[in-house]
């Protein structure tokens, strides 16, 4: 299994596998013919679908500028080898020097087409969550013991920026007002929802609240294309921010305390790296904000000193009851219904976590388990239903004006 700085990627929204993974392709294709005097890149699938709501081709121009980039959209070319194929060319004085077809893999990870793929180095020696829960009762460490293990003590400053932007994009996004970017003329919710009380309000009511305003924040931020940190993708960015903002606020836990929640988080985020996906367009949103659920459960239960069973069973929840979640954006933008299911997902890991401190003698289901059948069930989803914008909200959503 690869290192958890994998799942954790700092970086401008709204999309990792449309934006960021894309952005780093071109970079990676401009490295490689630093004499092109022009460039031509080809998005197909969901990219070609989807890609002018996420800021495809601004990302990819950003990273080519201030060479000349023509973009076309190819949305009828299939098979594909991956839903987020793009092809790109370079040329010089009009004669072509190169071209790569490259895969964006999610959570802003690219790989070349036919190739085989450079991927980091695997410094885990276990790619299950079942064998690593195996290997910390055997060592009775905890997860964070485990990641220091593989990672060396080196991954806690790595982390400690992790959060550092993570609570910078709540707070950002909690200042900000407006309307976002892409012409569904969505209003910011973050900032109203956390200023919003009222004399009745119950101490639930208040940190349902919260919780969701700060889901918001970081979903708006990026949204609007701001820094924030993938966990494990863009479109589910504010999943595991919130959860971990409002503990910290609420019960005063140090960055310390916060930094080893989100280790426990990046090896579930890991795990399902390496068994599934975290790509809405090869799984649907499931494999993005069913992902973060898990994530955010599984720092909570090492936040609260739960057993290593107990924090298995509540990411197996939190993935368990997102089975079969579309990916649909309207108007190819991370927006509706993307930003109302990070406040969800959040609501929902805490949820799973209560439930699995009661009730984890009692469970049934793997999280091993759980990960597959989101992998085979995202694999049987109908294209149109996995980020392309085709179906369901996508397809159905209309404006106000026009109902």
């Amino acid at each position: 299994m690869r290192s958890i700085r994998d799942v954790y990627k700092i970086g401008y929204g709204p999309s990792s596998s449309h934006t960021m993974g894309p952005g780093k392709a071109a970079r990676l294709f401009r490295e490689a013919f630093p004499q092109a005097d022009a460039f031509a890149v080809t998005l197909y699938g969901s990219l070609a679908l989807t890609g002018k709501g996420h800021g495809t081709d601004r990302a990819i121009t950003r990273e080519l500028d201030p060479i000349p980039c023509e973009i076309s959209w190819d949305t009828t070319t299939s098979p594909l080898p991956h839903p987020n194929t793009m092809d790109l060319f370079a040329y010089q004085g009009g004669q072509e020097l190169g071209r790569w077809r490259m895969l964006s893999i999610g959570g802003g990870d690219v790989l070349r087409d036919g190739e085989q793929p450079h991927l980091p180095e695997e410094i885990y020696p276990h790619r299950n969550f079942g064998a690593i829960l195996d290997c910390c009762a055997a060592g009775r460490i905890r997860l964070p013991q485990y990641v220091e293990e593989a990672e060396g003590k080196e991954i806690w400053d790595y982390l400690a920026e992790v959060w550092q932007a993570m609570k910078n994009a709540v707070r950002e996004g909690l200042a900000a007002e407006g309307v976002l970017p892409g012409g569904l003329e969505l209003e910011r919710k973050a900032g109203y929802l956390f200023r919003q009380t009222h004399i009745d309000e119950s101490p639930t009511t208040k940190e349902n609240r919260l919780v969701c305003s700060y889901a918001y924040a970081v979903a708006e931020q990026n949204a609007g294309g701001g820094i924030v940190v993938t966990a494990p993708t863009c479109g589910s960015c504010g999943v595991l921010p919130a959860v971990l903002y409002y503990q910290q606020e609420k019960r005063d836990f140090s960055d310390e305390e916060i930094v080893r929640a989100l280790a426990a988080a990046g090896v579930v985020g890991a795990v399902i790296k390496s068994n599934a996906s975290v790509s809405g367009a090869e799984c649907g949103c499931q494999a993005e904000i069913g992902s973060a659920c898990s994530m955010a459960a599984a720092a909570l239960g090492e936040l609260f000193s739960l057993t290593l069973a107990e924090i298995e069973y509540a990411a197996e929840i939190a993935m368990e009851h997102m089975l079969g979640l579309t990916c649909d954006p309207v108007d190819g933008l991370v927006q509706i219904p993307c930003i109302e299911r990070n406040a969800v997902a959040a609501m929902r890991a805490m949820n799973a976590v209560s439930l699995a401190d009661f009730l984890s003698d009692t469970r049934k289901v793997s999280f091993d388990a759980v990960v597959r059948t989101m992998y085979e069930t995202g694999r049987d989803m109908p294209g149109k239903y996995r980020e392309t914008s085709q179906g369901g909200l996508a397809l159905l959503y209309h404006a106000p004006e026009n109902r």
